[in-house]
């Protein structure tokens, strides 16, 4: 499976990016936000830059001209990435300077700055001590906003990714069989999740038997057999930044009786669940439809999860579908939809949709079958 896959957003999209934040920065009264390498990065300019000891910071500014901060040594990097393009100002600091005081000059000496909420606690400690007399807050709270509600061309992202991971699952049942082990099952996995075009492989779950009561097992040497469920979940990160995340269970010649019988509530609530999505609906509400169908079947105390977590340029990402969310769904907005029953010492089961709010409804992203799969 081939795929002619951007690696960033045209320049026009990075830009109006840019330009929301900064926006968005105003309006909360922050003076600037402080970016380092990672999805916020990659989401505002494009560029995938390599987090290293040394300080690469985007200072996103209320006022004025961004700044691009790099080590000298990574300036013609940040030049040939979509940097240079939007045309922000690169500044570089030397293997003796203290980058970290050199942001704080360019910055005033009050207020406060929002640090990106992934930037490593070194940086964090090492940007307290430039600026003792700054508010350092996370950045989030201004970038969540924005990164939730994904264009048209973001939800075309997922929707590659979704059908990159459904062709992953349709080759599933060939390498599902008794008497091999999860670790080989998702060695072959791992291979097709590359082969169908993602960059990289983030997750493989492939938990049989008992081990699928644990919702991220992961993988082990047991050796499948006759008769076990299998959960297998499984997502990669695509070329563009993009992640997929689907989770189908499995069984292995046959299932047991009482396992099918908790599938099937399992897919009515999950089904229930998406049907619920539209926009207005709280996040929180999403969880309590599929959680109560379980609960009234008589399986409450065995889904031990949210329902689902938002996805993007990170596989969990706002917003998160849990009680206690009460955040109003909106279009654009991509989630999961997991719902799980999990016997603890038995077996377990999951099923695991990403969908995409829309302006009537919701579209699913994944389209493999959600009946139990016999293999």
């Amino acid at each position: 499976m081939t795929q002619n896959i951007p690696t960033h957003p045209p320049i026009a999209d990075l830009a109006d990016r840019l330009a929301r934040a900064q926006e968005a920065v105003r309006a909360v009264g922050a003076n600037a936000l402080l970016v380092t390498p990672g999805p916020d990065l990659r989401y505002l300019t494009g560029y995938d830059a390599v987090p290293l000891e040394r300080l690469t910071c985007l200072m996103l500014m209320a006022e004025g001209d961004h700044v691009m901060m790099v080590p000298r040594l990574e300036v013609e990097a940040a030049k040939a990435s979509p940097i240079g393009e939007l045309g922000l100002i690169v500044a570089f600091w030397d293997e003796t300077d203290n980058p970290y005081r050199r942001v704080a000059r360019l910055l005033p000496d009050r207020g406060w700055v929002g640090l990106d909420n992934h930037m490593w606690a070194e940086k964090v400690l090492h940007f307290r001590d430039a600026m003792p007399e700054v508010i350092q807050g996370l950045a989030g709270v201004v970038l969540e906003d924005l990164r939730m509600r994904k264009s048209a061309d973001e939800v075309d992202a997922l929707r590659r990714a979704g059908a990159a991971i459904d062709a992953v699952h349709e080759q599933v049942p060939q390498w599902l069989r008794a008497g091999r082990t999860e670790r080989e099952v998702a060695r072959d996995i791992s291979e097709a999740i590359i082969a169908v075009g993602h960059t990289r492989v983030d997750f493989v779950i492939v938990a049989s038997g008992p081990n699928g009561a644990s919702p991220h097992h992961e993988v082990s040497d047991r050796v499948i057999e006759v008769g076990d469920p299998v959960v297998v979940d499984i997502g990669g990160t695509m070329p563009d930044g993009y992640c997929s995340d689907e989770t189908r269970t499995y069984a292995v010649g046959s299932a047991p009786v009482d396992f099918v019988e908790y599938y099937e509530v399992l897919q009515t609530a999950q089904e229930a669940a998406c049907q619920h999505v539209r926009p207005g609906v709280s996040a929180e509400s999403i969880d309590a439809v599929a959680r109560s169908i379980i609960a009234e079947a008589g399986y409450g105390d065995l889904f031990i999860h949210r329902t689902g977590h938002g996805i993007g340029l990170e596989t969990h990402e706002e917003p998160y579908i849990v009680a206690g969310n009460d955040e109003p769904i909106a279009p654009g907005m991509a989630f999961s939809i997991e719902p799980g029953i999990y016997r603890e010492g038995v077996h377990g089961a999951r099923i695991e949709d990403i969908v995409v709010c829309t302006e009537a409804g919701f579209e699913r992203v994944n389209h493999r079958p959600r009946d139990l799969i016999i293999t």
